[in-house]
């Protein structure tokens, strides 16, 4: 009997500890989230005038979608900002892992995620519903604000320094610049030739009626880790 209270203690003690540790870290990236939003509203209010006097009309805007995603338009392009709302161990394969700081104390390596995903903002004027998006980016964050960013080329070279980055408003606003840059340099590619040389009455009918045939920036290509 004495045996069944003493493993019952211990499975109320884990179920609290675990699930304080998840709450801690689930505020943690919910504030980190505010600040990005509040950060990405405000870029696009300091800068629209700027981009108002452009010679020709460029969409810039921003739109929150609730408490876990918000939207920013620039040009042709719109980056979905997206909380996902459990929370995450890294895997133990992950470099992070291998850290000091990590083997100091295992609960730093549980972390929310924020993921950045790019598409073409054509594909949501004309709900094109089959265009594709890249996620470009996904920050993970831990209950002490630690963070770091897997992405690509601009988004995720820069903020790898798990053990030692906090996660403030001056690492947003860089992370914020850093999306918004791969996307105006990740172009819209046209796709070979032979892949789009037959089309049925059916598909062309279709893309007439709601620009059906699926589109995204690297349609017809393999898209791979960037190398350089």
């Amino acid at each position: 009997m004495e045996k069944a209270k003493v493993t019952t203690k211990a499975l109320v003690d884990s179920i609290i500890e675990k699930g304080t540790l998840k709450q801690e870290v689930f505020r943690t990236t919910q504030d980190a989230f505010n600040t990005f939003k509040k950060c990405g509203e405000s870029l696009i209010m300091k800068n629209r005038p700027v981009i108002e006097k452009s010679p020709l009309p460029l969409p810039f805007s921003f739109k929150d979608r609730g408490e876990f995603e918000f939207r920013l338009k620039f040009g042709s392009d719109v980056l979905i900002f997206f909380m996902h709302s459990n929370v995450f161990e890294i895997p133990r394969d992950h470099e992070v892992m291998k850290t000091t700081y990590i083997r100091e104390d295992k609960r730093r390596s549980y972390c929310g995620i924020i993921h950045i995903f790019n598409f073409l903002a054509d594909s949501f004027k004309f709900n094109r519903a089959n265009d594709i998006g890249y996620c470009i980016g996904r920050i993970f964050i831990n209950r002490e604000k630690h963070y770091f960013v897997e992405g690509k080329r601009e988004v995720g070279l820069l903020y790898n320094n798990f053990p030692y980055t906090l996660l403030n408003e001056k690492a947003v606003q860089e992370i914020l610049h850093s999306s918004i840059l791969y996307s105006l340099n990740f172009d819209l590619l046209t796709p070979p030739f032979d892949t789009i040389k037959e089309v049925t009455a059916g598909e062309i009918q279709s893309t007439l009626d709601a620009f059906s045939i699926t589109t995204g920036k690297r349609l017809g290509f393999r898209f791979q880790a960037d190398k350089e």
